[in-house]
């Protein structure tokens, strides 16, 4: 296991996991995730291996659909950071681009079909 730190593009959300190395990531096709383009974590991230530092009033949620997904953004840049998945409550994944030192246009993604699960 590994830690990794990462944050939105301002600063005002900051983030460290516990998780495997990064050797691929996952793209999503709903809706929302073809727009925003981001490459997500491949693997799933307990709660209790990632902690977020950030003020309330930086840290934006978005829901669509059954409203089941929670999408956190920084209210000041924009930026999509993590989520809490649809499929597993308790369970979150990050935005590769966010975190330091990766480079997610070096990863292979796996593509997952979120558009069908609305």
């Amino acid at each position: 296991m590994e830690q990794f730190k990462g944050s939105c593009h301002c600063g005002a959300i900051t983030f460290t996991y516990t998780g495997e190395a990064i050797t691929r990531g996952l793209r999503c096709n709903c809706s929302l995730c073809s727009r925003k383009g981001a490459m997500m974590s491949a693997e799933m991230i307990p709660e209790t291996n990632l902690q977020i530092e950030a003020d309330d009033a930086d840290i934006g949620l978005y829901q669509f659909g059954n409203k089941t997904a929670k999408h956190y953004f920084c209210r000041n840049c924009g930026i999509y950071t993590h989520h809490e998945t649809a499929r597993k409550a308790g369970h979150y994944r990050v935005n590769l681009g966010c975190v330091d030192g990766v480079d997610t246009f070096s990863l292979e993604a796996d593509l997952f079909d979120g558009a069908h699960l609305l």
